[in-house]
């Protein structure tokens, strides 16, 4: 029988890409023998590195070296020389609806009908209007069921060698009793997110209940951000800047619990098994049914019912959750996460039990 040579492309954002790994270890586990491997972006490709279910990482950097029709004819050429027979298009574009048709990969299956999809003669399966809404990871599996994958596994995983989990201990040293916690305060508008200053009010709190706490905040090069964390002037907040992807993903590694709303570092840590307290909005579109976290401890939260109708702004990309997650919504998830998970705090409050464990509200 031909070898099946698979080809999963997921040009998007590292959420995305993360939500991908269920597909390419089914694929995997179905298809033993195949040869796998995933076209990404080159802001996203250390997801899948040390992934021991792929055979090759292909970057497609259609935003600088490989932009323009030069550009698109050199990754036709180099995907021609791969011989691959089964392309599955997560997400749909017209550049790799071409260029895999022009590299004559036989099966070509992509998310949809999209007339650029009937002109190359690419196969598809429908989401049927998000009717009943499903996760992105099942959404994602679709195209492997569309060629013999019979796996309901939709838990992301990404792989640390035995040397970056030393590297991981170095980056975040924990000394005995210590509870390690991550803010991934920004979320470059691709989901609703409260404002900084309320990342800000949340950081404060947390110090003031849980003295043992130390805090990692991830602010990209968010130059105002930084500014505004660097006023609480305390030694136990960690800022990370300018970090690589792989350098993010160690870091995360180490924490005890991330606090987010629907970013790719929730992502991360779920497929990493970190407990998440993320933010969520109920619009279809934003659902925790659609992006939540998988495979993980974690606690969503939600504005009120009638938030949406009553305050919301519309616009996902723009509401601040205001009026609708307050900070002391975010604590209550924290504390029921680490009386959970047995950590050890060392809380000023009153209601602290006997077992030095925060007391579940």
């Amino acid at each position: 029988m031909k070898q099946k040579r698979i080809l999963v492309i997921r040009p998007d954002r590292v959420g995305d890409v993360v939500l991908a790994t269920p597909l390419v270890r089914e694929l995997r586990k179905t298809f033993p023998d195949s040869f796998i491997a995933v076209m990404l972006r080159p802001q996203t490709k250390d997801v899948f590195l040390n992934n021991p279910h792929i055979d090759d990482i292909i970057v497609d950097d259609y935003e600088g070296e490989d932009k323009g029709f030069k550009g698109f004819l050199k990754q036709v050429f180099k995907l021609r020389k791969y011989k691959f027979n089964i392309a599955l298009h997560l997400l749909p574009t017209q550049r790799h609806a071409w260029m895999t048709f022009l590299a004559g990969i036989r099966t070509r299956i992509n998310v949809g009908i999209r007339l650029y999809g009937v002109l190359t003669f690419m196969k598809y399966v429908s989401r049927k209007k998000y009717n009943p809404l499903r996760h992105e990871a099942d959404y994602s599996l679709d195209l492997g069921r569309k060629i013999g994958v019979k796996s309901e596994n939709i838990e992301p995983e990404i792989f640390l060698t035995n040397e970056e989990i030393k590297q991981a201990e170095k980056l975040v040293p924990k000394e005995e009793n210590e509870i390690v916690i991550g803010i991934n305060p920004l979320s470059g508008k691709s989901s609703p997110n409260w404002k900084i200053e309320k990342y800000i009010e949340l950081t404060k709190k947390i110090l003031e209940e849980i003295p043992n706490a130390k805090i990692y905040v991830n602010l990209f090069n968010n130059t105002d951000a930084r500014l505004e964390f660097e006023k609480l002037n305390s030694s136990k907040i960690k800022l990370i800047q300018n970090s690589k992807l792989r350098e993010l993903i160690l870091y995360v590694s180490r924490f005890d619990l991330l606090i987010s709303s629907s970013t790719g570092a929730m992502h991360i840590a779920s497929a990493l098994k970190v407990p998440t307290v993320s933010m969520f909005c109920p619009l279809p579109a934003c659902s925790p049914k659609l992006w939540g976290p998988l495979g993980n401890r974690h606690e969503i939260i939600l504005p009120p019912e009638n938030y949406c109708q009553a305050k919301c702004p519309g616009d996902p990309h723009i509401c601040t959750f205001e009026g609708g997650i307050e900070v002391e919504d975010v604590l209550k998830a924290i504390r029921k996460i680490l009386s959970e998970t047995k950590i050890k705090v060392s809380s000023l409050n009153e209601d602290e039990n006997s077992s030095g464990e925060i007391s579940r509200h």
